[in-house]
């Protein structure tokens, strides 16, 4: 986790080391998708720029970040980038800006289809990336999907392919098998399911 946090003008230095020296110790033995987001590196823990009243994200200063993050993470090493903050158009810019570099080839694996969920909450604790009491968003929920409406799943997955997605994800796993199975059919695309923080085990405690 970065030592040092910031509101904006991120530097993507930390993680493209560790990419580094990944692919130095394995070479091309190992395929690499590294998560494209900016909670672990901002102060307030949010996944982007805030506005100057820390009322919302400033959602297109924050996909110039994560264009720019991306690109410092695919000259590292990365086989694949994976933006997991759901900014719109955040996918459009990214593939942009690796084709601008060179990089048109590049995997880009879009976390699509992120449902606002309590599931996060051990993973944000290690990555020092939970949402923190300094701006006046409590939550992800204003950028997240609200599982209430699962139709924007499809939206900002069909959104995120045609802006140049190369694999789209369902996060988290388990609970949203059902809409997996919807966007499958629809979107002929491959698909990622990420489960998160030990969901199965969740639910068993639970049960």
């Amino acid at each position: 986790v970065p030592k040092h946090k910031s509101l904006h003008r991120f530097s993507g230095d930390f993680t493209a080391a560790q990419i580094e020296s990944i692919r130095k110790r394995f070479g091309r033995d190992l395929f690499l998708a590294v998560d494209v987001c900016l909670c672990s590196y901002t102060e307030h823990g949010h996944c982007g720029v805030l506005t100057a009243e820390g009322d919302h994200v400033d959602n297109s200063n924050s996909v110039k970040e994560l264009a720019q993050v991306a690109l410092s993470y695919a000259q590292a090493g990365a086989d694949c980038v994976a933006p997991s903050d759901m900014m719109d158009g955040r996918v459009g810019a990214i593939r942009k800006t690796l084709s601008t570099h060179g990089l048109d080839r590049l995997l880009i694996m879009s976390y699509s289809a992120k449902f606002h969920s309590k599931f996060y909450g051990p993973f944000r604790v290690a990555a020092d990336s939970a949402p923190r009491q300094v701006s006046l968003l409590r939550d992800r929920a204003s950028y997240q999907i609200d599982p209430a409406h699962p139709q924007d799943a499809y939206l900002s997955s069909i959104r995120d392919a045609q802006e140049g997605a190369d694999i789209l994800m369902v996060k988290p796993g388990m609970p949203y098998l059902d809409v997996l199975a919807h966007l499958s059919q629809k979107i002929q695309k491959p698909w990622a399911v990420y489960q998160v923080s030990g969901e199965y085990a969740a639910l068993e405690l639970l049960a």
